[in-house]
């Protein structure tokens, strides 16, 4: 099983600084890859963690640390579709595929806060079948010139679409989602799986198994998909794998790969001591740079 690291993205120690200095380290140790995540804002009086009052943009960030960076591949976990039409999304992913010279991982999800899609003024019902075509229609303005697209959400009249994504012919398209429905999706078009931050890490063989399921009754080789965990520590809400010491999350780790995982990611962002705007930075890259070299691979 691969080993990634989330960049530093939410909170006091999401800094120019700390990203290069993360990026370069994990790149330095081996890491397979680095992530980013999104929040559009922090909705008032809804209780959510102080972990998503300040996040910063996840395109953005994976540009940021592609220029000091040089084997390391980039992933978003996730953007959500919803919020952007495919051929905005299509050119800034190409973009930053061809900046990393072919490094990107495309992590897409439907977004699920409410407040998220009023502000960016997009439908929230259907997400799925919106989705479905979103992903048709990257596929196309990613694909051979003139690119053409008419579909029932999304239309592309036809047109030269340029530069297009180094890896050919487009870069992994990974999709969120726990619903038996999303996960079925999955294995009917997407190139893979990222789990939630809430995701129970003891039961992965499940959802592993129903896409797995789905690729096959697509007539696709459920082998060629990847899953990938993303590894909150500590793990304190679900209890269970990741929540003790270092050498306790390496031995976790081996767990979570005998469920069929490909790639855990591990992820500081979501600890309250880490991820709010409140929290001491330095305390936090002290604590970072102690997971990155313990759990290296």
């Amino acid at each position: 099983m691969d080993i990634g690291f989330a960049l530093p993205v939410s909170g006091s120690w999401a800094t120019p600084r700390n990203v290069v200095e993360i990026a370069k380290r994990a790149d330095e140790l081996g890491y397979s890859s680095l992530w980013t995540f999104q929040r559009l804002l922090y909705p008032s009086g809804t209780g959510l963690s102080s972990v998503y009052a300040s996040v910063l943009d996840p395109v953005t960030v994976l540009g940021f640390a592609a220029a000091v960076t040089e084997r390391i591949r980039l992933g978003t976990a996730i953007v959500n579709v919803p919020f952007q039409p495919p051929v905005l999304l299509a050119k800034q992913l190409a973009t930053l595929d061809v900046l990393s010279e072919g490094r990107l991982d495309a992590g897409l999800g439907l977004g699920w806060a409410p407040e998220e899609f009023t502000a960016a003024g997009a439908p929230y019902e259907r997400r799925g079948a919106r989705a479905v075509e979103y992903v048709a229609c990257l596929r196309a303005l990613w694909g051979p010139d003139p690119v053409s697209f008419d579909g029932e959400f999304y239309q592309v009249p036809p047109s030269t679409v340029l530069p297009k994504p180094v890896q050919q012919p487009h870069p992994p398209l990974l999709l969120g989602g726990a619903a038996p429905a999303a996960l079925a999706r999955i294995g009917r078009i997407a190139d893979g799986w990222i789990s939630s931050s809430r995701a129970d890490l003891t039961t992965l063989a499940e959802p592993v198994t129903q896409i797995k399921d789905a690729a096959v009754t697509a007539g696709r080789d459920p082998q060629s998909l990847r899953f990938v965990v993303r590894g909150v520590l500590p793990n304190v809400e679900r209890g269970g794998p990741l929540t003790g010491t270092l050498d306790e999350v390496r031995a976790d780790l081996d767990t979570i790969a005998a469920q069929g995982i490909t790639e855990t990611f591990l992820e500081l962002n979501f600890d309250p001591e880490i991820g709010n705007p409140d929290a001491d930075p330095a305390a936090s890259m002290r604590r970072a740079h102690e997971v990155l070299e313990a759990l290296a691979p």
